[in-house]
């Protein structure tokens, strides 16, 4: 005869929804450059012979503002997945919530991938970017001067949300966003930033509460 086996783990359950948010505070967006990454690579193939008789070359920074945009491969502006992701992860500090059971717990949804690396993006569907120059000091604690895109405050996104509905609900999941828009901000200069106390940027609300975009 057959015997019966107990199920003790259940399958996932996951909710999905999607959150229009929009910007309090300038986001700031700072891809790798391709080019950087071509140099890099180029040096380590070298090995000792990288730095003999190298001229240093001059810079362009209108080329260096346009790379640190994350463009899709359609062509739009975007903003990587994992920003919000880590940022909800990071706010749940704040409220007591095992951030190891988070990381496992909730997923963003991308709009597209970045046309060089793949990374997956969130469509930045209000506002447009201005060329900005920032004063930062290198790892070396060299000062550099740095160019960005910058989107001014207003800027919004539509960030879809995938998560486990045995861990939260659709209330937590709008007030961790909530949170992680007002505590923990995104992207460079960032409140929640590891290299310093940020400068406030990357920080957002949510404009329009969830809309369901059902079971899958």
């Amino acid at each position: 005869m057959a015997q019966e086996t107990q199920v003790t783990i259940k399958p996932p359950k996951f909710g999905y929804t999607t959150f229009t948010i929009v910007g309090t505070a300038p986001l700031v967006i700072n891809a790798f450059p391709a080019k950087a990454r071509e140099q890099m690579r180029a040096k380590h193939e070298a090995g000792t012979q990288a730095k003999k008789g190298r001229a240093k070359e001059a810079k362009d920074f209108e080329a260096l503002y346009e790379s640190a945009k994350h463009l899709s491969r359609d062509g739009w502006c975007g903003i990587p997945a994992a920003a919000f992701r880590n940022a909800m992860i990071s706010a749940c500090r704040i409220v007591g919530f095992k951030m190891t059971i988070a990381k496992m717990s909730v997923f963003i949804e991308a709009d597209g991938f970045d046309a060089v690396d793949g990374t997956g993006l969130v469509k930045i569907t209000q506002g447009e970017p201005k060329y900005v120059e920032h004063p930062v000091r290198n790892a070396t604690g060299v000062v550099d001067i740095r160019p960005r895109p910058m989107w001014h405050e207003g800027w919004e996104a539509e960030v879809k949300i995938r998560w486990d509905e045995d861990q939260f609900s659709v209330t937590d999941v709008t007030n961790l966003l909530l949170r992680a828009g007002q505590q923990v901000g995104i992207c460079e200069g960032r409140p929640d930033s590891k290299m310093s106390a940020g400068m406030g940027w990357g920080l957002f609300t949510i404009k329009q509460e969830g809309k369901a975009n059902g079971k899958r």
